[in-house]
């Protein structure tokens, strides 16, 4: 039996940079906290490749019998970031004129079917920065009580030179005082502060602002860090074991974080601090302004004029997979299409695995292969190693198939649930001959086949025929449409 209590798993630890014993806080149980999407738009696909990674790591967790307490938030208050002086939310309300809760909740809908689509557990919780903006003031007044934010003009500002007298401010991004003051931009407001690399805890309302809160200081809004340092440690406690996000949220968001948890709560709120890398699309950064850009569910609809063909979200959800969560990842029309041979010889070894004969004796370590596979889950994570060793098996159940190798009854009941154990429960993917997705394939297939025999019954001016099967059709919630191009075909 694998489980927390004889496995060894280590962590890339971003805070020390070194990989390094997971030992949680208390024993048996984890709290991970991971930034969650600002619901102004469609989430996207770096988004998606960042909590497509945690999820993973969610799952073996709770695999090796850990509880996990698993916190993943929704921004839903129209902060301004410290390189942007624009409110996104409010922003997108007035271009779609709608009320800012409007979009909050249209894009939060579609966040959360994205994640339905590609297989997500939902967290253990998913709190919104709009529901704790009273506990926002409270730690704001608690970091002014200990001397390490000043108030000016209605804002309220943390205290960064303050701070990094006794503390060091780049702790996590290994970052020095100077080179944050030499690269801070100047923003709207900036006048409010003491130095330019202070950053907002609360700002004071223009009359433009639509998002606004009663506070002590101003009628105004809470800094863009402040929620996630609130909500992890109310849910999680003042110092817990996982906070994750992606690598652009390093700098100044999670070493912000750090900071306000220590002048909060005196002490450093996280053990593992954990980054994944970057998504690119052909090579290059992903910009809706070059076009070089996908929604995630344009891959699965094939809706898009990048890639040749839609690739299903179990095919997409296997080439994240194939990289390591901490390196950069290419996505492209060969990646995808590569990526959908191995995930089907994946999948037809699986399913022959019910027709495998066993013998009395294998000819294939499975003991030993099974270990592989939790070494290399151990290793930080590592699911290509591990999808490595799963083909190792996948060539096994090949050779069983041919009778080219055996294995017996007690192996074989190993090698079934271990491989399934991975792939499903693990990697989160799914067996797509049992899918939706499949289904309408199949229906789709089925539909065009009837609509080229009724084309070649009207050439063959057998017009009863053409007739009987697109009424038949019809009356099964089909509907065909002749036009200059072609017939198609609608479900009603």
């Amino acid at each position: 039996m694998y489980t927390y209590k004889n496995q060894q798993l280590k962590i890339q630890n971003s805070l020390t940079g070194k990989k390094e014993l997971f030992k949680p806080i208390t024993e048996g149980f984890v709290g991970m906290y991971v930034c969650g999407p600002t619901v102004y738009s469609n989430v996207h696909l770096g988004n998606i490749r960042t909590f497509m990674s945690f999820d993973m790591i969610y799952r073996y967790l709770l695999h090796l019998g850990y509880k996990v307490r698993y916190v993943r938030n929704i921004t839903d208050a129209g902060h301004l970031t410290d390189d942007n002086t624009e409110d996104k939310i409010s922003t997108k309300a007035r271009l779609e004129k709608l009320e800012p809760m409007e979009i909050v909740q249209k894009y939060t809908v579609d966040f959360h079917e994205i994640l339905r689509r590609y297989n997500f557990l939902p967290p253990s919780i998913e709190p919104t920065a709009t529901g704790h903006i009273v506990e926002q003031i409270e730690a704001i007044q608690k970091i002014l009580d200990n001397g390490l934010a000043y108030v000016s003009n209605g804002s309220v500002y943390f205290d960064v030179l303050k701070y990094n007298e006794t503390k060091h401010y780049g702790i996590l991004s290994k970052r020095v005082i100077e080179d944050a003051i030499e690269n801070t931009r100047s923003l709207d407001g900036q006048s409010d502060k003491k130095n330019p690399q202070d950053f907002a805890l609360w700002k004071r309302a223009e009359p433009e602002h639509i998002q606004r809160w009663n506070s002590p200081w101003s009628v105004g809004f809470p800094g863009w860090h402040l929620e996630c340092t609130v909500m992890s440690t109310k849910y999680l406690g003042d110092q817990f074991d996982i906070h994750g996000g992606g690598m652009d949220l390093k700098f100044p968001h999670h070493e912000c974080e750090i900071a306000q948890a220590e002048a909060c709560n005196h002490q450093a709120p996280v053990n593992y601090w954990m980054h994944t890398n970057m998504l690119n699309l052909n090579g290059k950064k992903m910009s809706k302004s070059t076009g070089n850009h996908l929604l995630p569910q344009e891959i699965y609809t094939g809706d898009n004029t990048i890639l040749s063909k839609a690739f299903s979200p179990s095919v997409t959800r296997f080439f994240n997979m194939q990289a390591h969560y901490s390196s950069i990842l290419d996505l492209s029309n060969d990646a995808l299409l590569a990526s959908e041979k191995g995930h089907n010889k994946l999948m037809e070894a699986i399913d022959a695995l019910h027709n495998i004969k066993t013998s009395n004796m294998s000819t294939f370590d499975v003991t030993a292969w099974k270990k592989k596979c939790y070494d290399a889950m151990n290793d930080d994570f590592n699911t290509p190693v591990l999808i490595a060793h799963l083909f190792e098996a996948v060539k096994y159940i090949n050779q069983l198939k041919d009778d080219n190798a055996s294995i017996t009854v007690d192996d074989l009941t190993t090698l079934t649930t271990t491989i399934k154990t991975f792939v499903f429960d693990i990697l989160g993917l799914m067996n797509e001959s049992d899918s939706d997705s499949a289904n309408t394939d199949k229906l789709s297939g089925t539909i065009e086949l009837l609509i080229k025999l009724r084309a070649e019954a009207k050439a063959n001016k057998d017009y009863a025929l053409s007739d009987q099967i697109r009424d038949e059709l019809l009356a099964l919630g089909v509907q065909l449409k002749d036009g200059r191009e072609g017939t198609t075909f609608s479900l009603n």
